[in-house]
């Protein structure tokens, strides 16, 4: 039961990032890029997690790989919040 739920929630992280992905392609916003590769490593961390069955998760690896991909999160609200540089004429 464990292992279907979280290849649900990996399925619906890759989705999710597949969606910032197309965004991304759209736009060219590097906020949408952001989302799409956290989301995307979410999602392959889940399967990954899965398939190795190491249920435990309180090692260090899965702590860094969320850090990683929660970070990219904050770094694209960040960034999109810093004002825009000028471009010298």
């Amino acid at each position: 039961m464990t292992n279907m739920i979280t290849g649900m929630i990996a399925m619906a992280s890759l989705i999710i990032g597949l969606f910032f992905l197309r965004f991304w392609r759209n736009t060219k916003d590097r906020f949408f890029l952001y989302f799409a590769l956290s989301f995307g490593i979410e999602g392959v961390h889940r399967i990954v997690t899965t398939l190795t069955f190491d249920e435990r998760e309180d090692s260090p690896l899965h702590y860094l790989v969320r850090l990683l991909a929660y970070g990219l999160i904050i770094w694209a609200i960040v960034e999109k919040n810093l004002p825009a540089r000028r471009s010298k004429r």
